[in-house]
């Protein structure tokens, strides 16, 4: 890494990851909530579908459609969750910080690939 600590000039630099932490975690729930939302239809789709399948069908059927939208769901809403904390923290927020010090900065807008 070519970054340098305006602070102590040390080249040891880390990374705080706080937006894509953060935005992760919050897609993963948003996510979540939407997966509990498509699982109830799924369930309801998959009890219909089970039907046909004898006694239990329905049960198996409506829980394998729940299980089904709450894995999609999440893994989506963590998916978009980070991807949005990346862009933060490349743009927005002081991601770097120097691990001699402890001083917390942004890189250099030069430094950076601008997409175009």
């Amino acid at each position: 890494m070519s970054e340098q600590c305006p602070n102590c000039l040390s080249r040891r630099i880390g990374k705080n990851n706080y937006g894509k932490k953060t935005a992760g975690v919050v897609g993963v729930s948003a996510g979540a909530y939407g997966g509990y939302a498509a699982a109830t239809a799924g369930a309801r789709a998959g009890a219909a579908l089970g039907v046909v399948a004898g006694p239990m069908g329905p049960a198996v059927g409506g829980f394998g459609g729940a299980v089904i939208g709450a894995l999609l769901g999440g893994a989506s809403g963590a998916s978009a969750g980070v991807i949005l904390g990346d862009v933060l923290d490349d743009r927005v927020l002081d991601n770097l910080r120097c691990l001699d010090c402890g001083y917390s900065f942004s890189a250099d807008p030069d430094s950076r690939d601008d997409i175009r």
